[in-house]
């Protein structure tokens, strides 16, 4: 009986205080104190130097675009084979970015630790935002900035086979 009286009183609860809000104090965009051009857009991407950088400042480019981290494993053994498919493809107007969403004082201490010639972006987003579950994952972008190819997971760059496939991408 007390468990009835109980589930009533809590279901006349949740029933009252789904009712609207009167108009007249229901939040517009038009009353509000801060408008859309008032928020502070943040770049997606930063480069080492701190400089706001995007996707978009690369078209006219094939761009090359690993997402890794300092204490992904997979990530900084494939930086080797990296470095050489950068090599092959940099007469194929390629550009290669290597973004992590660590701090950038991390990706620093890292390029120097390792001396990797890489142009290293912080990332500022989430992962979850690119559908990204696990470290690394590479994107190929053509020079119009469309996505062409997705890669998840570490793997041989240096194969005959990646190199061409690279190359023929449009």
């Amino acid at each position: 009986m007390r468990f009835r009286i109980l589930f009533y009183i809590l279901l006349g609860i949740a029933v009252l205080s789904c009712k609207d809000l009167p108009k007249e104090k229901q939040s517009t965009t038009e009353n509000s104190p801060l408008k859309i051009e008032d928020v502070a857009v943040t770049s997606s991407y930063t480069d080492v130097e701190g400089n706001p950088i995007e996707l978009e400042d690369y078209k006219g480019k094939r761009l090359f675009l690993n997402y890794w981290a300092t204490w992904c494993r997979p990530c900084i053994e494939e930086m080797p084979d990296l470095l050489k498919l950068q090599a092959i493809l940099i007469e194929e107007n390629y550009i290669f970015l290597l973004a992590s969403d660590e701090s950038i004082k991390k990706i620093e201490q890292f390029k120097l630790d390792r001396e990797f010639d890489f142009r290293f972006i912080k990332y500022n987003g989430t992962y979850g935002a690119l559908d990204i579950n696990a470290l690394p994952v590479t994107f190929i972008y053509n020079e119009v900035g469309e996505q062409v190819f997705r890669f998840d997971g570490a793997m041989n760059w240096n194969t005959e086979e990646v190199i061409n496939k690279l190359k023929n991408l449009n």
